[in-house]
């Protein structure tokens, strides 16, 4: 959430930046918030002035009363009331006008940095960097989800049966691979300094406003309605609001935790190759890292985190590429976002498999989560976060560029997990 500060003191940056993620109105948008924030302001006034004048009377009152001038107690006494009733209309205008404020402030995204590009959508997007292994594959190449079948690795149609499109069942070889890669990438979180963390899978609203998934994304969530719980659609929501409510000290940041789950999305389906087998799923795994952090040290830690993902690709021999999102494409919540995708040569495509962000103090507002410098001063912190890495396209990668002959190929790296070198 935008902090008032920033929209009252740098308003023009603001609606700039609005604009350029397209966000609908953005100038009668923030308009609105500094309305119903004066609104607010001297309402409080007002009752400031009235609790004033209130607590001044009534020390009055009990002089006037030891003096025996009875009557003038009495009207003295009659015109508090009066104060108090015409504060009480104050207040419920005040505690309107903050909740309007307050709800108005949940549907404004985050402002980019400078350096996002503009841009529309996904096309507008700058390449920054490409990298890994080049593929050569047979000329009988298949694609994943033919791979899947032909080497009894996972089963779409039984999780159909058991569930529904989207939610596929994992067997032999294949589950072997999933529980390696899950492994594989939390020893190397762990190894660059995160703390491993095994969170709830179900998280409540107050988490989802928290990290911003609601009321953005509250239709692609799942919801339980009895208890009014949601599944996570990433660990970065329940591991984020460990700090809701938290003020730090400046010796504990930068924070580092790391945390596999299940994730779970309510994606809007649709047909074709673009969401075949693996590619987009309902239920799906992922190692999601998540950072804490004080501003003037944030852009160290993103670089420091896309640098970890890169690392990953790297050991894993995928072909990637390291885009920087626009305006246009990034999350509600983003202030800079690099996506990571790798190239699946089988399908001829570029599948996203990471996106690792700033969201400056977007979230740490919304949890009012803090720490204290070295002045003992009060300050936001900064939050990150990144997928390292999720697994469905990474599979569909490793599957398709790794096919030979003889069978499917396993990266040196992984082979300490998974106890196999060739899928047969």
């Amino acid at each position: 959430m935008l902090t008032l500060k920033m929209i009252t003191e740098e308003t023009d940056r603001v609606i700039r930046g609005l604009e350029k993620k397209h966000f609908k109105d953005a100038k009668e948008a923030i308009a609105k918030v500094i309305e119903l924030n004066d609104k607010r302001r001297s309402t409080q006034n007002q009752l400031d002035n009235n609790l004033a004048e209130v607590n001044s009377l009534s020390k009055a009152i009990g002089g006037l009363m030891k003096e025996g001038k009875k009557d003038e107690a009495e009207a003295i006494k009659k015109r508090v009331a009066e104060i108090k009733e015409v504060s009480k209309g104050i207040q419920a205008e005040m505690d309107q006008a903050s909740e309007e404020m307050q709800n108005l402030l949940y549907t404004i995204p985050n402002v980019p940095y400078e350096e996002v590009p503009e841009g529309v959508a996904a096309e507008d997007n700058v390449v920054e960097k490409m990298g890994g292994m080049e593929t050569e594959l047979p000329k009988d190449a298949l694609p994943h989800w033919e791979l899947t079948k032909k080497y009894d690795l996972i089963d779409f149609d039984l999780g159909v049966k058991i569930t529904g499109a989207g939610f596929p069942v994992y067997k032999g070889q294949g589950a072997q691979l999933q529980r390696a890669l899950i492994n594989f990438f939390l020893d190397e979180a762990r190894k660059s300094g995160y703390m491993e963390i095994m969170p709830p899978t179900v998280v409540n609203a107050a988490s989802g406003f928290g990290t911003g998934q609601l009321p953005d994304k509250e239709g692609q969530m799942y919801h339980c309605e009895v208890d009014d719980l949601y599944l996570i659609p990433t660990a970065e929501v329940p591991v984020t609001n460990i700090y809701r409510d938290v003020i730090l000290d400046d010796k504990q940041l930068p924070i580092k935790n790391c945390a596999y789950t299940q994730c779970f999305r309510r994606e809007a389906g649709s047909y074709g190759k673009d969401v075949r087998g693996l590619n987009r799923l309902h239920e799906f795994s992922k190692v999601e890292l998540v950072r804490i952090d004080k501003p003037e040290h944030s852009k160290q830690s993103h670089q420091e985190m896309l640098d970890h993902v890169e690392g990953l690709l790297q050991k894993l021999e995928l072909p990637y590429r390291i885009l920087r999102l626009c305006g246009g494409d990034m999350s509600f919540t983003a202030a800079l976002c690099f996506d990571f995708e790798v190239y699946s040569e089988a399908q001829k495509r570029w599948l996203e498999v990471s996106s690792v962000s700033n969201f400056d103090t977007y979230q740490a507002n919304r949890l009012k989560c803090r720490y204290r410098d070295e002045n003992k001063k009060t300050q936001l912190c900064h939050t990150l976060n990144g997928s390292a890495l999720a697994l469905p396209r990474i599979v569909a990668a490793l599957l398709e560029n790794n096919q030979t002959p003889e069978g499917i190929r396993i990266p040196k790296a992984l082979i300490p997990y998974t106890g196999f070198d060739m899928i047969k």
